[in-house]
This record gives structure tokens, sequence and C-alpha cells, in this order.
């Protein structure tokens, strides 16, 4: 990110303004092209043309870092695999330079938010500080250092000046979200406004994710396989968040492991963000493969906290009411517990009960269904285009939907939790490893079994 960021409204207004009006002037030539196009051609065409629309919706919103940047993020569901075969590995690519390669704040301007937080001379905080980032995040940047105490540290850095950008985008949402829209046709920009000013709003604040940190902090402490690294409160302000430094092997390099140990690391993560909101009601939203390691001892650490949602009992028994009875087939039980969520109008008589089941089951099948299954990209891809595309079979039924917003931060992590597994090649039956939490049915497996203990403590 470059040094001048442009934090007034009006000149970011102008930005993705430009950005959504050629957009526009794109979708009409396409309308007007169509006229004379076969079917197959003009599906081949709105694929291209969506695939494009991503480039360039991504490359802005990135450079723009922000709430245009999590706006991307948040409709980013798509950056699993719902793009046809062709155009993945170029999406992917350009979704991993945003993750992995994101411009940098020189780190003289980065010292001066340290000092100024903390009060003090970094050489007096840190007696080492590597002055090279080791991570970009979407509003700061991640340092690693050690305390006089000898304990290494990871020192997250918000970005000077995002604070005031975030605020200009948080104004001018409304037109960031018809940007957003055109990668998501199926989402509620309203809903999807009112959750990204609450997680927007907490996200700015390191204090507030701090405290969030300390809570799966307490929450996971003791888990056998299981770890989230303590939180240096004393050091912790608005602007700056110090945890413990987690040694571990990334994503990309587990990503090429051998079958086993990526199986193993696929349950962990399902087992943590799933775990966290059917166990704990209190989940992190954005399990995206930069925020986990793989330890020398087998644990998988868990590293930021920055968008983070509690949710209420009554909601999740309401999901888990609607979950079974799509397992035990249902229909008109489907129909009426989602209605009751806020999915549809349960007064309208075009969501019919077999269009709700259908669509529920098809979103879900990956776990609903009690057998063995390796999440591979053509299931993610289809999945994630039956969450909200217009490729999918359900398209007519989901215009009448809704999300509910209580539900739009847990579908997200869902959704890209179902990703992360999809680029291991996870194989497991992972119906059964959630009919744990969601049932309290025994263990399933052998991490299962090495968990129990700890959740029968933590429940007594």
């Amino acid at each position: 990110m470059p040094d001048d960021l442009p934090k007034g409204r009006w000149t970011r207004a102008a930005k993705v303004g430009r950005l959504a009006g050629g957009q526009t002037a794109r979708g009409y030539a396409t309308k007007a092209a169509n006229l004379t196009r076969s079917e197959e051609a003009r599906r081949d065409a709105a694929a291209r043309r969506q695939m494009q629309a991503a480039e360039q919706i991504f490359e802005v919103l990135g450079q723009m870092k922000g709430a245009a940047m999590k706006v991307g993020q948040v409709a980013s569901f798509m950056d699993t695999g719902a793009f046809p075969p062709e155009f993945q590995e170029r999406i992917q690519a350009k979704l991993a330079e945003l993750r992995d390669a994101a411009p940098q704040v020189s780190f003289k301007n980065m010292r001066k938010v340290i000092e100024d937080d903390l009060g003090e001379r970094l050489r007096d905080v840190f007696p080492e500080f590597d002055e090279e980032a080791v991570a970009a995040a979407s509003i700061g940047q991640v340092y690693r250092a050690r305390l006089a105490d000898g304990r290494e540290v990871a020192v997250k850095v918000q970005y000077p000046g995002v604070a005031q950008a975030v605020r200009a985008d948080l104004q001018n949402l409304g037109l960031i979200m018809r940007v957003a829209k055109r990668m998501a046709p199926g989402m509620d920009a309203k809903a999807m406004t009112r959750e990204i000013r609450e997680r927007l709003t907490d996200e700015l604040d390191y204090e507030h994710e701090a405290q969030q940190h300390r809570a799966f902090a307490r929450s996971w402490r003791g888990h056998p396989f299981i770890y989230v690294p303590p939180v240096v409160t004393e050091l912790c302000t608005e602007h700056v968040l110090v945890s413990e430094w987690v040694e571990g092997t990334g994503f990309e390099d587990v990503k090429h492991a051998d079958a086993a140990t990526r199986d193993r690391f696929g349950e962990i993560v399902f087992r943590f963000f799933f775990g966290s909101l059917y166990r704990n009601g209190h989940f992190s939203g954005d399990p995206h493969p930069g925020n986990y390691r793989l330890m020398a001892d087998g644990r998988v650490a868990f590293i930021d906290f920055g968008m983070t949602k509690r949710v209420d009992r009554r909601d999740l028994e309401s999901e888990v009411a609607a979950l079974r009875c799509l397992m035990d087939g249902d229909v008109e039980g489907v129909h009426r517990q989602l209605g009751a969520m806020g999915f549809f109008d349960l007064t309208d008589e075009e969501v019919t009960p077999e269009a709700v089941f259908d669509h529920f089951r098809d979103v879900t099948r990956w776990y609903a269904e009690d057998r063995e299954l390796t999440v591979d990209r053509e299931l993610v891809s289809q999945v994630l285009i039956d969450f909200g595309d217009p490729r999918s079979r359900h398209w007519q039924l989901m215009r009448r939907e809704t999300m509910p917003p209580q539900a739009m931060l847990a579908r997200r992590m869902e959704a890209l939790t179902l990703g992360v597994l999809g680029q291991l090649g996870a194989t497991a039956n992972w119906h059964r490893i959630a009919r744990e939490w969601l049932f309290g049915d025994p263990p399933s497996t052998e991490l299962g079994e090495l968990e129990q203990p700890f959740h029968e403590r933590a429940a007594a």
C-alpha cells in the first residue's frame, strides 16, 4: 500500500465510481451482443465477463485497502472455485497477489504509529525488531520482534491513516456494494452493508481484536491439537497488537504434503472454525490460509482474530434444528425453520418447500450426507455456485431469498472453509465429524477421540 493512501470520501468514491461505471458499460455492450449469440456463446461470454470484472474489482479494491478491500474479501467466497475451469488459475493468481503481495508502507511511518501508541521508543520496548514486514493484512502489517524477557512476538501495526480511509469507504458503502454485487449477484446488499459496518468498526480497534483474541485463547487453552498464542496485553493499543510468535509451516507447503498430513490438517481447520461456532457461539469469520500454521508438534496455530462474531444461542439452535430436518428428510420442516429464521418470506407461494429443501441440501451436502468425501475443486465450485451465482439451477429461488444479517458471516466462514478444504483435497466423513458438535454424537475420528476429554472438561 503506498504511503499516499487516498483518504478523502470523494477521491475514493470517484475511484470506485469509475470502476462501477466501466462495469455497467461493459454489461450493456454484452447484452447487445447477446442478441445475436447462441445460448452457449452467451454463457461463455458471461463467464468471461465475470472473470474480467473480478480481476478489475480485486485490483482496485486491493489498492484502496480500507472497507473497499474488506467488501472485496466478503464477496470473494467465489475465490475458491466458482469460475469455469479455464479461468481458475488466473483468478487464483489475482487473489494470491492481494493476499500475499500487498504493497507495503515505509517502516519509518509504521515506527511512528508504534511509538506514538506505546509512548516509548521502539528499542526501549523491543530490543530486537525486524523492520521487514513478514505479512500484510487488509488494514495493517505484521512484524517479528523480541521482548526484553526473550519472548519472540508478532507485532501487528495498523496503517497510518487507514481509519480515516475506512470511514470514507463506509460513507461510500452503497456505491462499493454495486461493484461487489457484480461478483456475487445473489447477495443482499443492504444486509451486507450493515454487517460490514459492524465488522469494520470492530476491526479498526486493535484493542477490541486483542479482547477477542484473548477470548479464543481462553476457550482453546490446553487443547491437544489447536493452539491460539497468548496476547501480550500490556503492549496492545488501538493501532498495535502484540502476541507471541508462532513458528510453523505455512499453508502453501502443507498443500504439497502427503495425503494423510493434508487430511489431518483439513480436519483440524474444520473442527476449529465450525466447532468454534457451534460449541462456543464465538467464531472467526476469516479462515483464509494465511491465518494458521502447522506447528512442529502437530498442532495447528490460529493467529488472526480481526473478524469475529458472537452468535446468540437461540440462533444456533435454530440452525441446528434446520440441519436436523434436512438430515431427516423433513421437507416441510426445513421450509418452516428457514422461513422463521428470515431466509425468505413464509407467505411467498413461489418459494416452495421442495425448492427450499433442494437448495439447502445442495449447499450443505458436503457435510450433510453420511459418507466419506474428498473435497475437490469441482465440488467446491458447484457448492459456491449454489450459494449465490446465476449459473445455479436454484437461481430463480435465490432471487426470492435473502441472507439474515446474523447468519451472513457464518455462511462466509462456511464457504471459505470449504474452499480451504478443496485446496487441500482433504478427505473425511465430514458429516459424522459435524454431528459431534451439532447433536453431541460420540467421536468419529482419532482427532475426535483426542479432543473429547477437552470438551468434556469445558462443558463441566
